[in-house]
């Protein structure tokens, strides 16, 4: 099987156009032996190697040192023109995800600092120019990360324009995050083997609604005055929840669904442990201890621990929309 690397290589030198080679790719991968399914993690495709870190560190001190020159007016449209060209050569020409994750969000920084200079209503200019300029990135450069702060001004923008008060109806957050997770499986559905742009895609719009869902749940949770809650402690409701937003995680095939929920479980552990230990350091301990041994577990055997809970589903029309259920834990 040829890595998407030496692909890559091979565009570099010219031997490939750029257009060919996904497709390529996706082709490689469809007629490899599908009668074993591959031992593979989830891959990140946003770093290479180290010269990825390095070269985005680069481009992170730029962008610290124009700042400190404390550019005003439209003179703060220069260093946009300066990233958008740097743009052009490392993520248009050499496919660098990481550094062009750093030129986005330097060319999305200094946007803002223009518009914030020249507009009266200036949130929802920054949240629109911001939601326009990731677009227009996503566009140009294919660049997935590009969605998240797209996806992210939109949700910003509708609910502004809404006017509904967040603390008072937090749910609005998840109603918007489960938005943002529909179009995350749209993209997911679209490549189950994760070997091209569009799962990357859906990784990041996984990495915002997650947080979304999860705030607006368990914030409308602790604010609630319903009886039930009255009956039933709110930390019950809340580890019910998290075992359901687990098992969701686990269906789809994406762990980094849960990375948003640590804050939560912190907190419900630590409601629910507070009347069996003396101290807030021993709360604490058996917190980090709990949280330290799932996070090992499921990260040894998460594809055996999915392949158990929805085996059963290998052979459903659902299971055609995500990764197969038969993928098995890489073995160091």
């Amino acid at each position: 099987m040829i890595s998407k690397n030496t692909l890559q290589a091979a565009v570099d030198k010219k031997i490939l156009n750029e257009e060919q080679l996904e497709p390529l790719y996706q082709f490689l991968n469809a007629t490899s032996d599908d009668s074993v399914v591959e031992s593979r993690e989830e891959p990140l495709k946003f770093i290479r190697s180290f010269g990825d870190v390095f070269i985005t560190l680069g481009v992170i001190l730029l962008a610290v040192s124009i700042n400190m020159a404390n550019l005003s007016g439209y003179y703060t449209v220069i260093p946009v023109i300066g990233f958008v060209i740097v743009a052009e050569w490392l993520v248009r020409v050499r496919r660098l995800a990481l550094p062009g994750i750093a030129i986005l969000l330097s060319i999305l920084f200094f946007v803002n600092e223009a518009v914030s200079l020249e507009s009266e209503t200036t949130t929802m200019a920054s949240l629109s120019i911001i939601s326009l300029t990731s677009l227009v990135f996503y566009l140009r450069y294919k660049m997935p990360f590009s969605l998240l702060p797209l996806a992210a001004g939109l949700v910003a923008i509708s609910i502004n324009q809404i006017g509904l008060d967040t603390l008072k109806t937090p749910i609005i957050f998840a109603i918007f995050g489960l938005v943002v997770f529909i179009i995350a499986l749209w993209f997911d559905s679209k490549d189950t083997h994760r070997i091209s742009h569009l799962s990357d895609s859906a990784f990041w719009l996984h990495l915002l609604a997650a947080p979304l869902i999860v705030h607006g749940v368990m914030v409308s949770m602790l604010v609630s005055e319903q009886p039930l809650f009255e009956v039933l402690n709110k930390e019950i409701f809340i580890f019910i929840f998290f075992a359901a937003f687990f098992l969701l995680a686990l269906f789809v095939d994406r762990r980094a669904m849960l990375i948003s929920t640590q804050l939560y479980v912190i907190y419900a552990l630590t409601q629910l442990l507070q009347d069996q230990v003396t101290s807030t350091q021993d709360i604490m301990v058996y917190i980090l201890i709990v949280l330290g041994l799932f996070v090992i577990y499921f990260g040894a055997y998460w594809y055996k621990t999915r392949r158990l809970i929805f085996g059963f589903l290998s052979k459903s029309a659902i299971s055609r929309y995500v990764p197969d259920f038969n993928i098995k834990d890489v073995k160091s």
